[in-house]
């Protein structure tokens, strides 16, 4: 694993860990931390998923569930930050980007606050 990628997953799991207080850590580990939610009301159980940071072998990883449960929420995003996305909810970074990470800290909070209205949350 690279210095620069563990940098980066440093920096993307600071985003995460802004709410884990309200949410449920279920890893925590040098190359992948991992957050759910205490209820998901689409499916009626009690782990719904929110988000997680993945080193990988080409990239750092960003899922942020609530974009692909929310779609809408990706309608006001930069196109430098739609041209990390991978998939539906996934962010990929080579490298730190300051602006970017900016942005996808405003996402998480907006994704979150749609969760908490939502009863995604207790």
């Amino acid at each position: 694993m690279s210095a620069e990628f563990q940098r980066i997953f440093i920096q993307l799991k600071a985003i995460l860990q802004d709410y884990e207080e309200s949410l449920n850590l279920k890893k925590d580990q040098e190359d992948e931390y991992y957050l759910n939610t205490a209820n998901n009301p689409v499916t009626k159980t009690c782990d719904g998923y929110f988000g997680s940071v993945h080193i990988k072998k080409n990239y750092v990883s960003f899922y942020l569930m609530p974009v692909y449960v929310y779609p809408e929420l990706l309608e006001s995003i930069s196109q430098p930050l739609k041209k990390r996305m991978q998939g539906k909810s996934c962010f990929n970074f080579k490298k730190i980007d300051k602006s970017l990470f900016e942005e996808l800290q405003e996402l998480t909070k907006k994704g979150f606050d749609k969760y908490r209205a939502s009863g995604w949350l207790d």
